[in-house]
């Protein structure tokens, strides 16, 4: 590796770390998300979020992304995918999914596999992570430094790690909380404050995708 090419991953692992520690979508959900079902359930949508963003960045490194830049009804077929996505995942933490008791396995199982899977469908429907990855991240690469597709996933990796590294540290602090609203009041109480919490990504992502 290049001094360039290390120089560059460097100055990209800092703008992705400033970029992550930024409050937005996926801190606030996943906060919500732990202290209503739990620190499992917070972790299976930290795996779900990684496994979105590297989606992403694999398609990056061989070009593909630049379609949802290319062709605008892509953009907003994603876009409007992720806002109606947000707000159904808002009616149904407001009106309470099954219960599940932390003593059920089954139940928690049901939950985790549910947090991993929004995790993901949330990250591939905001095209604004695809969008990273065409107007950012090509800023960073070497030209003339090596293979272009390699630098490309060397940088999704690193955006990928910082994220998630990122997203694992807001998951164990709300861990840490969590115990404090186990009372099924409270439980309730938290769920439909993140019911709130997701109609306000809604908004915030209705107004900041738009083109």
């Amino acid at each position: 590796m290049t001094g360039a090419v290390l120089w560059s991953l460097l100055s990209f692992a800092f703008a992705s770390l400033v970029i992550e520690i930024t409050p937005g979508p996926n801190i606030t959900y996943l906060a919500g998300l732990t202290l209503a079902y739990g620190q499992r359930a917070g972790l299976a949508a930290v795996a779900g979020i990684a496994l979105g963003l590297s989606v992403y960045g694999l398609v990056a490194a061989f070009g593909l992304a630049a379609l949802i830049d290319e062709f605008p009804i892509v953009y907003q077929l994603l876009r409007w995918a992720g806002i109606l996505y947000f707000l159904w995942l808002a009616w149904k933490s407001w009106t309470g999914e099954r219960e599940t008791s932390p003593h059920t396995v089954d139940g928690e199982a049901a939950t985790v596999r549910a947090a991993f899977q929004r995790g993901l469908v949330t990250n591939l429907l905001n095209p604004k992570a695809g969008i990273f990855y065409v107007a950012v991240l090509p800023g960073f690469l070497v030209t003339g430094a090596g293979s272009v597709p390699l630098q490309t996933l060397a940088l999704s990796a690193t955006f990928v790690l910082i994220a998630t590294a990122t997203h694992l540290f807001v998951v164990l602090a709300a861990g840490r909380l969590q115990r404090y609203v186990a009372d099924p009041t409270w439980r309730r109480g938290v769920r439909r404050g993140l019911a709130l919490v997701l109609v306000a990504i809604a908004v915030w992502f209705t107004f900041s995708t738009a083109r």
